[in-house]
């Protein structure tokens, strides 16, 4: 089967300047990223904040450019921004905001906006926009008579469910979505996510779901990717992810995660917090808080390789070049 999306060795870099008379840094805020999703599979992309989920995010829809590498999409390379190339395919791409109220225009109706992609995209004549728009609304359970209100006058889940409604108008076959119900409280995730879920299922739509939050990400993605300071560290099934983890970081993540009946002792605590992208490690940029670190880690960076069960991950000690017994015992 041909991939949905496919990208090869992104690589993202922006200039900071530290201080109004400091030198610009490059930071390498997406390091040579390569993955695929396979059409109606959702890929999870999770790590701490700063790690460039989200730049990675608009990279795979041709709102941020890449300095190197490649996006295709059912097999065509991404046109270049702004053309009507582009606008033609992105119509089958679409992104799906964190934060639904400054997603939405607030001087238009809820049916006004939802309404948006079928004008700009001319998909559906104009007298039959409003049934399209109803069908859109009832899709994601909102009520017809929420059609003529504004954003502040919906709940935030709501205001989700209506950018979400959005995102569907043009058909698309992708969606990206950018933390997508981290600002909504715990009930109303679980409502988003089903829904999300229900609709992907539907409609076979492939997705990628951004996210801090690994209890959302397990309960929706087929396959999860692991990402820290630009880079992929770990990428295996959802189930292989969170079952048995073989990278430092991601056993941390995945042993952060509550679970019901188990105790708080023995998780696995990260020292310190993530370094500055623009002062990056030499070597594995997790070594400084790797709890098994060794010294080839300090000075060379490991390459993604495949480990078995489906599974890559970016580590020496993972890979077994230099792994020994008391090593792999510590990590378990």
């Amino acid at each position: 089967m041909t991939a949905l999306l496919e990208a090869e060795e992104l690589v993202r870099i922006y200039e900071v300047r530290r201080g109004i008379f400091g030198r610009p840094s490059p930071v390498r805020a997406v390091d040579g990223i390569s993955l695929a999703v396979m059409p109606g599979e959702t890929l999870g992309i999770v790590g701490e904040s700063g790690s460039g989920k989200s730049t990675l995010g608009r990279m795979l829809l041709g709102l941020d450019l890449a300095q190197a590498g490649e996006v295709r999409f059912a097999g065509s390379p991404m046109p270049r921004n702004g053309t009507a190339e582009w606008r033609a395919m992105r119509a089958k791409m679409q992104l799906v905001y964190q934060d639904p109220l400054a997603a939405l225009d607030r001087r238009l109706t809820i049916a006004a906006q939802i309404g948006e992609p079928l004008q700009i995209h001319r998909l559906v004549p104009r007298q039959y926009q409003a049934d399209r728009v109803a069908e859109l609304m009832e899709a994601v359970g909102l009520r017809s008579d929420q059609a003529g209100r504004f954003p502040h006058e919906l709940s935030g889940g709501q205001r989700q469910r209506a950018v979400i409604a959005r995102a569907l108008a043009s058909r698309p076959k992708l969606l990206v979505c950018d933390e997508p119900v981290s600002a909504l409280d715990v009930s109303i995730q679980a409502q988003v996510v089903n829904m999300l879920r229900d609709l992907q299922e539907r409609n076979g739509i492939g997705m990628v779901f951004i996210s801090h939050d690994l209890k959302v990400v397990r309960n929706i993605a087929d396959r999860v990717a692991v990402m820290y300071l630009g880079r992929i560290v770990e990428e295996a099934s959802s189930d292989v992810v969170f079952r048995s983890p073989q990278h430092p970081y991601t056993k941390a993540l995945v042993s952060s995660v509550p679970v019901p009946g188990k105790p708080l002792e023995g998780r696995m605590i990260l020292q310190g917090e993530p370094p500055n992208p623009a002062d990056r490690p030499s070597g594995c940029a997790f070594h400084p808080r790797c709890p098994v670190a060794q010294d080839i880690c300090r000075t060379s960076s490991p390459a993604l390789r495949r480990i078995g069960d489906g599974r890559t991950a970016a580590c020496h000690a993972v890979a077994g070049e230099t792994a020994s017994i008391e090593t792999m015992r510590r990590m378990a």
